[in-house]
């Protein structure tokens, strides 16, 4: 059986979350047992989310919901800062953080309102942890990124260059966030795969672009 690729395993995660979350939503109010396990369905799915190292990023759409206390369960949205805001303990930074950090967090400050409180956070929609490859490869678009993915992982996420591609030639497009300034970086994958420039096969960053001509 062929791997999943990182993007894969992604979307099946928020696939199977978004039913756990649905299930946990429609579970009968009196039926203690049935809430209880969807509970701890949705918590054994953000663990999934740890095992991918997917980090959090603004524009993000969680869902997060404390056990058997109906005004504390939410979808939110990550804002463009990377914070959210919860009822009872207010602004939170959730930017890079890993689903289970973010669980820990919201769990650690309302132990003072809630004793033992059962946090589930789950990751509804992957919207700001992207990379994106165009031009001359067999499947160009946008790709998640669930952990540490260099150049050459990304094209081959991308299906491999066409037979017209310039593989001298490609570039990555960088966006520095807080300055808004654009870099290019070369990459040729010929001296790449015979060894040689390694430096080239840079880590990529949510909103990097690789472009092949």
């Amino acid at each position: 059986m062929k791997k999943l690729t990182h993007a894969m395993k992604a979307a099946v995660f928020v696939a199977a979350t978004a039913f756990l979350v649905s299930s946990c939503a429609t579970a009968p109010s009196g039926s203690e047992g049935s809430g209880s396990a969807a509970a701890s369905q949705v918590a054994e799915a953000s663990t999934v989310a740890d095992d991918l190292i997917y980090t959090i990023q603004p524009g993000d759409k969680l869902y997060i919901s404390v056990y058997n206390e109906e005004e504390l369960q939410k979808d939110i949205v990550v804002r463009p800062d990377g914070g959210i805001t919860f009822p009872l303990i207010g602004d939170v930074d959730a930017n890079g953080k890993t689903i289970s950090e973010l669980r820990q967090e919201i769990t650690a400050r309302l132990s003072q309102y809630i004793p033992d409180a059962t946090v589930s956070v789950s990751l509804k929609e992957v919207i700001g942890n992207k990379i994106f490859v165009l031009g001359q490869v067999k499947n160009p678009g946008e790709y998640v990124l669930t952990g540490d993915i260099d150049v050459l992982q990304a094209l081959s996420m991308a299906g491999g260059l066409t037979a017209f591609a310039n593989s001298n030639k490609i570039k990555v497009l960088r966006r520095d966030k807080v300055t808004h300034s654009k870099k290019v970086i070369p990459f040729s994958y010929k001296r790449v795969m015979r060894g040689e420039d390694l430096e080239q096969n840079i880590t990529l960053r949510s909103g990097d672009t690789v472009i092949v001509p």
